[in-house]
């Protein structure tokens, strides 16, 4: 259980970094391009923690899944863009990828 709470969390700071660097704007902003370089690390530690006993196919596909859906949503939220149907679409389609992994691992 413990590895799959630390893929969790190497998602959700992947989604930080990548945030932070829009905001960094091509890492010539200090705070952001801090928060970016520190999430990045942080995000590889947490998968590398989670890889040791996740299926390494797995848990980066479920690692890169939480990253994209999460910033998707957020560059519509914060960057308003383009929100359509289709992309919602294909968002419920990864995140249905993401789960039919997690049920099978």
């Amino acid at each position: 259980m413990i590895a799959w709470i630390n893929l969790f969390v190497a998602g959700i700071l992947e989604i930080i970094w990548a945030i932070s660097l829009k905001y960094s704007n091509g890492l010539t902003n200090l705070i952001p391009s801090i928060v970016t370089i520190v999430g990045m690390i942080a995000s590889f530690y947490f998968l590398a923690l989670a890889v040791k006993t996740l299926p390494i196919g797995t848990s980066y596909a479920i690692w890169t899944g939480i990253g994209a859906i999460g910033t998707v949503i957020l560059g519509m939220i914060l960057f308003h863009e383009d929100i359509s149907i289709i992309r919602i679409v294909f968002l419920i389609m990864v995140l249905g990828g993401i789960i039919g992994l997690k049920v099978t691992a």
